[in-house]
């Protein structure tokens, strides 16, 4: 059985971050035997503005991962414990889980997603969808105003084009011509993408604008973004630098 995990405001300004704990959290779930499998953990920006409290960026994490003999229930029992004594004094975490089958409405809930990178959304509004969709939300602490954010992870995990993945990768030192082949051959990138999503032919070089490269979620892959460069010398692309790379 496959599914989605996501959790939203877990932490405060002193404490690990969100995505941190979903790393932990997806690491124990294959630890105590409830995954067979866990992807690498998305990044989702969500809507900045004053009516929203958040810690730093408003984001929420989420990932996916193949359930052991269909323990469903027990894995939000033992995800719900773990956010309840891992998040942070004065955060407001939510949980979201739902299970990756054709009875899942993920237009309805990427269309949620969506919205919560542009607008303000309530926890009713939250609910509401959950209770629609048939799938898991639950509050663990303070106002609970992080089911927003876990549930819109979900659906824009969903949706295939949201999202940084955390971490970051070390492919070459800042300055270094790469071809794109060598990029592709760490098991965790997929393609080498322009800013249309097309991927790069295999031969092709690209310069590495920083020791550290952000692979991101493009056509649900897990992909290295690239720009043209301007002049006439040198390779024709080049990566994003961490500013740059903050507009997925």
């Amino acid at each position: 059985m496959q599914f989605y995990l996501s959790i939203d405001d877990t932490d405060n300004l002193d404490s690990p971050g969100s995505g941190q704990l979903a790393e932990i959290l997806a690491a124990k779930l294959q630890q105590e035997g409830l995954v067979s499998h866990s992807s690498n953990i998305s990044r989702h920006q969500l809507f900045v503005d004053a009516a929203i409290p958040y810690t730093s960026h408003n984001s929420s994490m989420c990932f996916s991962a193949t359930a052991t003999d269909n323990r469903l229930g027990d894995i939000i029992e033992f995800s719900s414990q773990y956010l309840q004594k891992a998040s942070a004094a004065g955060s407001d975490p939510g949980l979201c889980v739902a299970v990756a089958d054709s009875l899942l409405n993920g237009e309805a809930l990427t269309e949620f997603g969506l919205k919560a990178k542009k607008t303000v959304l309530s926890k009713q509004e939250a609910y509401f969808l959950a209770s629609k969709t048939g799938i898991h939300l639950s509050e663990h602490g303070g106002t609970g105003d992080g089911i927003i954010g876990a549930l819109a992870g979900i659906g824009l995990r969903m949706q295939g084009n949201d999202g940084r993945f955390r971490g970051w990768l070390n492919l070459g030192e800042c300055g270094d011509i790469v071809m794109t082949q060598s990029l592709c051959a760490h098991p965790w990138v997929d393609a080498v993408v322009d800013e249309n999503g097309r991927p790069l032919a295999e031969n092709t070089p690209v310069f590495l604008a920083d020791s550290r490269i952000k692979t991101v979620f493009w056509d649900h892959r897990q992909v290295i973004p690239v720009t043209a460069t301007a002049g006439d010398t040198g390779p024709a692309w080049t990566t994003l630098t961490k500013s740059e790379v903050k507009r997925f």
